[in-house]
């Protein structure tokens, strides 16, 4: 195994076996021990021996969004093919009689899970606009089919790293001086390479060992193209009776336009990282690599070289003699401190993000892609925890509208039974029991097709939680992170909002409230029934059941008189092509195209009411 010393998501080795935590589309990590796991033997940590030192192979794969000379016009026809083959694709899969051999329930999933390999290979084809979506829609289970979620996690930045020439343009472009002015050595073979840069080693006159990251050129106008784009189709999925229903695919367009941009602004990676590196500034447990800002720019960034051991790579770290287990802990205890103390964290945690040196600290790369919880929400989870440890659906149902994370309906109902249905399974066993991955698995099944709308936040969240749990059962098989996380949870339910209130003031309140209202219940309970003798209430009651008849009978009949004009036009078209007047019979035929389309969309009307009620 060759020096640990993550690079991010991105690097770029062409080993099948590599993961989507290796090989993601983010802005690249530092790491050439990630570069080829298989085949590196085992060194010192940090050697920078160019023999042992494992590089990026360059990749058969000529993609078109990578040529100098790729215009706008063919790329506007790329996209616009693939959208109109998912289309194609996912309207022939509702249609049965388009299955061979007949229907059944196995060859549609079947056919979704070639679909969505499909469409993980057109993204990597696309480019890394696509790329990036993909990482982000493997997030959001709430909103599409588990097949894309599970394929889409498993994307592979895998792209040929840019000739040398282009690294040279681009530092004289930002710094105005040339490589050998900036650095006293700098290795042209990158140490990793992915869609959006790439990472080389370098060193400084002061003798400083560092890592430069270089933005691929043309990204800039390629995500106005593709942004562009985008917007159209989120319109169109807005639009749609079935896919916009409860979703806001604009909204979903505008977070993913923000993380795009912000990842490829290395000027703020950097600023993230310094805030990082201070929000830890008391802990030893945990390392984060020095921004160089006399070297920093929007697309290079210069940071000190920290090599480890990335914190999957289990068998070096017990080669190490590091403790597995603490380092399993350490791991949740980290993410569970910053998303406590302000707020602040790493919002994509997979193992190519996070190494352990020899002492057994933690070291954190990768700062592009940064979350925040905002106080207010903070807040708005104490009236969520508050319904959760009461069991009351109606008041989770009510919190999760506050805090924006559930789209407010006429009808509740099927909402309100799923949550109380969540809720009645996760209090079955004790805090420390539960599984994250389980949870959120469960929390997601509930959501599809339902008006949830969960935040970027909250998906990254879960997504983290669930990664650091597999990586500590990795570590420690016994590790649950759930365990881990109960004192924190415990610490969030007893300290203050901003009203100087705990959720067990609040739950103190209630209890008072509760035994109020119950005082006075007999007092209302005769009021109401003075105002039914007088006649001042007015009850009104909804059949359900009736008005789906009434509607069903209303569309029967509108039918019937397609059906009735149809026939007549059809028959009248017959006579006259008989009689020797074909034109006329023509005419006759084309008019009665207008009935018969009515008349399907009638019966697609009738199907929509039987499922409505």
């Amino acid at each position: 195994m060759s020096p640990a010393f993550p690079e991010h998501n991105r690097t770029n080795s062409l080993d099948a076996s590599q993961s989507h935590d290796e090989l993601s589309p983010k802005p690249i990590n530092y790491e050439p021990h990630q570069l080829n796991p298989v085949s590196a033997e085992l060194s010192v940590v940090g050697s920078t021996d160019k023999k042992k030192r494992p590089r990026v192979v360059a990749s058969d794969k000529s993609y078109r969004w990578n040529r100098r000379k790729y215009s706008r016009n063919r790329r506007r026809l790329d996209i616009w093919l693939f959208v109109f083959a998912f289309l194609y694709k996912n309207w022939r899969n509702k249609r049965k009689w388009t299955y061979v051999g007949g229907f059944t329930v196995e060859k549609q999933a079947a056919r979704r899970k070639e679909q969505a390999v499909w469409i993980r290979e057109n993204f990597l084809e696309l480019g890394p606009t696509f790329i990036k979506l993909g990482q982000l829609f493997s997030t959001r289970a709430d909103l599409f089919p588990a097949e894309y979620v599970e394929e889409l996690s498993k994307l592979q930045d895998r792209v040929p790293a840019f000739p040398y020439q282009q690294i040279e343009e681009i530092v004289e472009s930002e710094f105005g001086k040339s490589i050998k002015q900036l650095f006293s050595s700098f290795d042209p073979i990158p140490l990793a390479a992915a869609s959006l840069g790439q990472v080389h080693k370098a060193t400084l006159y002061n003798g400083e060992e560092v890592v430069v990251k270089v933005q691929r050129p043309g990204l800039k106008q390629l995500f106005t193209v593709d942004l562009a784009i985008l917007k159209q189709i989120a319109r169109y999925f807005q639009n749609h009776k079935e896919w916009g229903k409860n979703r806001d695919w604009m909204g979903i367009y505008a977070e993913c336009c923000r993380i795009l941009w912000e990842e490829i602004d290395y000027l703020l990676e950097g600023r993230n990282a310094d805030t990082f590196r201070r929000n830890f500034r008391d802990e030893d447990w945990v390392r984060v690599p020095r921004v160089y800002w006399k070297y920093a720019s929007p697309k290079v960034l210069t940071l000190e070289y920290m090599p480890g051991i990335k914190i999957s790579h289990y068998e070096a770290i017990e080669a190490a003699g590091l403790d597995r287990k603490m380092l399993a802990r350490l791991g949740a205890k980290a993410y569970l401190q910053q998303i406590l103390n302000g707020g602040f964290f790493h919002a994509d945690p997979h193992p190519g993000n996070i190494a352990v040196n020899t002492d057994g600290a933690l070291i954190f790369y990768d700062f592009g892609m940064m979350g925040q919880i905002e106080s207010n929400i903070r807040e708005g989870l104490i009236d969520t925890l508050v319904g959760i440890s009461q069991k009351n659906s109606e008041k989770v149902v009510k919190s999760l509208v506050n805090l924006g994370a559930l789209v407010p309906t006429g009808d509740m109902t099927s909402v309100r039974r799923s949550i109380q249905f969540m809720l009645d399974n996760f209090m079955d066993k004790p805090f420390e029991e539960q599984s994250v991955d389980a949870i959120s698995e469960d929390l997601y099944d509930i959501a599809y097709g339902q008006p949830f709308r969960f935040p970027a936040t909250f998906t990254f969240v879960m997504r983290a939680f669930s990664t650091l749990e597999g990586v500590g059962k990795g570590l420690d098989p016994e590790f649950n992170f759930m365990e881990v996380a109960q004192p924190y949870a415990t610490k969030l339910m007893t300290s203050s909002d901003s009203n100087g209130k705990t959720i067990f003031d609040e739950l103190g309140r209630q209890a008072a409230q509760v035994g109020t209202t119950a005082l006075g219940l007999p007092g209302r309970i005769d009021d109401t029934i003075d105002k039914l003798e007088r006649g001042d209430l007015r009850v009104r009651v909804r059949s359900i059941e009736s008005e789906r008849v009434m509607r069903r009978l209303s569309a029967i009949q509108l039918g019937t008189n397609y059906t009735v004009l149809l026939s007549a036009l059809l028959i009248c078209a017959t006579l006259l092509l008989v009689s020797g007047y074909q034109i006329v019979a023509a005419v006759a035929a084309v008019i009665a195209i207008i009935p018969g389309w009515a008349l399907l969309r009638l019966l697609k009307r009738l199907d929509r009411i039987d499922r409505m009620y």
